[in-house]
């Protein structure tokens, strides 16, 4: 069964199973003790610290190994808040940041200091010169991701270190998607990872700060490493994630190469192959395992497990698999369709017969769980105008002496006191908004406007989205007496 989702965890290499079995019948000993089994213990963490400071590019005393790579961005962030608080409170964050960032801001936040999210474009890409405009006298940290875990996107980490280093600030880099496969980034101050995104165990994240970094640890401390991450060291899992970490880099340039061409043929293909999907991420500047796409009036839950049933093990950022029903943070930055999203991330050694398997597969897979939500023809024409006016008409099939379904809900919204159709989507889900919407658009003239009533926060982003990939205006939302009322105008 192919597994398809190395974003979340990729599987444990083999060079990690090998160190380690290794490394529990060697390194089971406190490496802080003076004895034999002690001294050979700290050989072994000494030994995997210089390694992985030397993949990542820094001095092995500004190294330490931490429980997690969420637990590293955390120890980093606090850390660097801390010791930088004479500055000022102000911390900088991209907005398609992973969670652990987001929820260390919005500790900090809640604690008194201010945060600054810096928007991305509709590849994902931060800008830098948002990144120098947020920049104040009283910014104490900037956090950027190297590369983002959802959609790929490469981000522009040098040029937003050179505005950080000119403005005095250090940035904290969270490299956990990219390590594996390239060189950190240059010009970090701080850099995050975690083991289990390149093949080594869970339960390993790694927190960089250079000298010279103003950096205070927060909570309880004590003598294990650098009093930046306390507790005992899993060194076993240390050991087996520094040698993985070094086995793929070795082999990432040409593997990496090898797997953007798999992900090339999926990037082309799967519009071709699947009527009504969005590619989202940058092109060209982005990871070579990692691909992710939309398929309008599809419930993203359902696709996943019906891929699942098929043999494919894939994710999504889909607002349908969440549990909170609203869509990711990232595909939301971006603007973009989330409805029936996958995240296609190759491991090593995935073959381009598994990825034929899948290509084969897909849409079937899409058009059953379509068929299943009775949803409209994918790429059909946009059917002609009703020959007589819309006004005569309140809702498709309902008589004009009939009130429009949910008018009552959109009482003293301006935007949509001229709506000629108004669509009751109260209480469904994604994809079902833009399912009704797509049902009656072509019940209004060219010009004619459709309000769709929603309280499904996916409805909006997914509403825009499905304007723009269908060629209809989008003319705006306001709030009604229930939900939100989104308003639609048919081009043509």
């Amino acid at each position: 069964m192919p597994y398809f989702d190395a974003a979340s965890a990729a599987p444990l290499h083999p060079v990690a199973r090998e160190a380690l079995l290794a490394a529990l019948d060697e390194g089971w000993a406190d490496p802080a003790r003076l004895h034999r089994e002690g001294r050979r213990a700290r050989l072994l963490l000494d030994a995997a610290r210089a390694a992985a400071a030397e993949e990542v590019g820094c001095r092995p005393d500004e190294l330490v190994f931490t429980p997690s790579g969420t637990r590293a961005v955390h120890a980093g962030v606090a850390g660097a808040l801390a010791g930088r608080r004479r500055v000022g409170r102000h911390l900088i964050v991209g907005a398609v940041e992973h969670s652990s960032v987001l929820h260390s801001a919005a500790a900090h936040e809640s604690a008194g200091g201010s945060v600054t999210e810096a928007p991305v474009d509709r590849t994902g890409r931060a800008d830098p010169a948002a990144f120098a405009a947020a920049l104040r006298g009283d910014t104490a940290l900037a956090v950027l991701q190297s590369a983002n875990h959802e959609v790929g996107t490469e981000q522009p980490v040098a040029e937003v270190a050179e505005a950080c280093r000119a403005g005095g600030v250090p940035l904290l880099v969270d490299a956990a998607q990219s390590l594996g496969w390239a060189p950190a980034p240059a010009g970090w101050s701080l850099l995050t990872a975690s083991a289990h995104k390149w093949g080594g165990p869970s339960g390993v994240g790694l927190l960089a700060v250079r000298k010279g970094v103003r950096f205070a640890p927060q909570g309880p401390v004590d003598e294990r490493e650098s009093g930046r991450a306390p507790g005992f060291e899993n060194l076993p899992a240390i050991v087996a994630a520094a040698a993985s970490l070094r086995a793929v880099r070795a082999s990432a340039e040409a593997e990496g190469a090898r797997l953007r061409e798999l992900v090339d043929r999926v990037r082309a293909r799967v519009p071709r192959l699947v009527p009504d999907v969005e590619v989202v991420g940058d092109p060209v500047r982005r990871l070579p395992h990692l691909v992710t796409f939309s398929c309008l009036y599809v419930d993203g839950e359902t696709l996943l497990h019906a891929l699942d049933r098929a043999g494919f093990s894939v994710s999504s950022g889909s607002s349908c698999t969440s549990s909170t029903l609203t869509p990711s943070h990232v595909l939301r930055a971006m603007g973009v369709l989330s409805e029936g999203n996958v995240r296609v991330s190759l491991p090593v050694g995935t073959t381009a017969e598994e990825v034929e398997r899948f290509l084969a597969v897909l849409p079937e897979t899409v058009a059953s769980v379509r068929d299943g939500l009775s949803a409209p023809p994918a790429s059909a024409a946009v059917p002609s105008p009703v020959s007589s006016p819309v006004s005569e008409t309140s809702v498709a099939g309902s008589p004009a002496s009939e009130s429009p379904v949910g008018a009552d809900l959109v009482a003293g919204a301006d935007s949509v006191v001229d709506a000629e159709l108004v669509v009751d989507a109260l209480g469904k889900r994604c994809p079902l908004p833009v399912i009704e919407l797509a049902k009656v658009i072509g019940d209004v003239p060219v010009g004619g406007a459709v309000t769709v009533l929603a309280d499904d926060e996916a409805a909006r982003l997914d509403i825009p989205a499905w304007c723009e990939m269908r060629g209809h205006d989008y003319a705006g939302e306001r709030p009604a007496e229930r939900g939100t009322a989104y308003t639609v105008r048919r081009r043509g």
